[in-house]
């Protein structure tokens, strides 16, 4: 079955439905969101997304993210793409939402409503080879380095969250008690 996304307007209120695929052709706004999963030193889990995704390929990211089915909330959006990526659950805080806009070089656009969730675990993860290639932790600081040295190796949306909403970030390194 082909996967559909939430089309939605600048106040997030759905619109309907779309292939994704056809989505990211027609850079058609639609909801997104992107999980981050930190542990008790304050590092977030990186993953670096598999090497035949049909964009951003073998870039590192955040822990996961992914477009919410039509019926499902946010969380539970998050907490399955989590298990399905990283193969392990938290339970996720929503943080804040935005939209961005970012055209890809094999003509597909992300053109995306994100909500953005904080989780909290120490596990490992037991990734799924074919969404992810690889994982890590770091602090939100050598992030923030490595993003200004080494650009290209981050996805569009990762690099904007990091740019728009470090300190949002900073603030939430630690659970709620």
């Amino acid at each position: 079955m082909e996967e559909k996304v939430v089309l939605v307007d600048e106040q997030n209120r759905q619109l309907g439905l779309m292939p994704k695929m056809e989505a990211h052709e027609k850079a058609v706004l639609h909801r997104a969101f992107s999980v981050f999963v930190m542990n008790d030193k304050g590092e977030t889990m990186l993953q670096q997304r598999a090497a035949h995704k049909y964009h951003s390929p073998l870039l590192w990211t955040n822990t996961c993210c992914s477009h919410q089915r039509d019926g499902e909330t946010n969380i539970e959006a998050g907490k399955r793409r989590l298990q399905e990526e990283m193969g392990f659950e938290v339970a996720l805080k929503e943080l804040f939402s935005f939209i961005y806009k970012a055209p890809f070089d094999n003509g597909l656009t992300e053109h995306e409503f994100d909500h953005v969730m904080v989780g909290y675990s120490n596990d490992a993860p037991k990734i799924n080879p074919d969404e992810v290639a690889d994982w890590k932790w770091m602090k939100p600081e050598a992030i923030k380095n490595d993003i200004a040295q080494n650009p290209e190796t981050y996805t569009a949306w990762f690099k904007i969250i990091f740019e728009r909403f470090y300190d949002h970030l900073i603030q939430n390194t630690k659970p709620c008690e």
